[in-house]
């Protein structure tokens, strides 16, 4: 089996994840993974797909022609399984706080500074009841390595935090 990633963006309306994996089923590929969600005014879908190479192949031509005729902007990428050698453990991420520029970014490089790979993002501004004040909301998965000391890791993510007054959450889970 060969694997894809595809990734479409348009205007939002009714329909369109019916009429896109209906494109997939025809050619009898599989989705495996996938993230679909109303940002802004736009549907954005970013999906994992398996298939024959001919499938594929055949895939990347119809997902053309899906788009030039409802106006999405498409990406098509052929790839391979992630490669899962290494020994990590999965622990969730939240960060809640009033909404400012740089959360994300900050976030992103205490992770990486500490060698941390981030398998999952997700951030959503919501209004808060009674004053309208922006509050932000980050959940991640990360996945740290076999050896990292766990609840120093965790000590230095409160200090950090704190130090942002943000206020954020590292716990074992999946």
């Amino acid at each position: 089996m060969a694997r894809a990633v595809i990734s479409t963006i348009g205007d939002d309306r009714p329909g369109i994840v019916n009429e896109l994996t209906k494109v997939v089923l025809e050619l009898n590929i599989s989705v495996e993974d996938s993230r679909m969600t109303v940002l802004g005014g736009e549907f954005a879908v970013l999906m994992s797909v398996t298939g024959s190479e001919a499938a594929l192949t055949e895939l990347e031509i119809k997902l053309k022609e899906f788009c030039q005729t409802t106006g999405l902007v498409h990406l098509f990428h052929l790839t391979k399984d992630r490669d899962v050698t290494k020994h990590a453990i999965p622990y969730l991420v939240t960060v809640i706080a009033m909404d400012h520029p740089g959360i994300v970014h900050n976030i992103a490089a205490f992770f990486s500074s500490q060698e941390i790979n981030i398998r999952d993002l997700k951030t959503e501004t919501q209004r808060a009841p009674h004053t309208g004040t922006p509050i932000f909301n980050l959940s991640l998965t990360v996945e740290i390595p076999a050896g990292v000391k766990v609840n120093e890791l965790r000590r230095e993510f409160e200090e950090f935090c704190a130090e942002r007054d943000l206020d954020g959450e590292l716990v074992a889970g999946s």
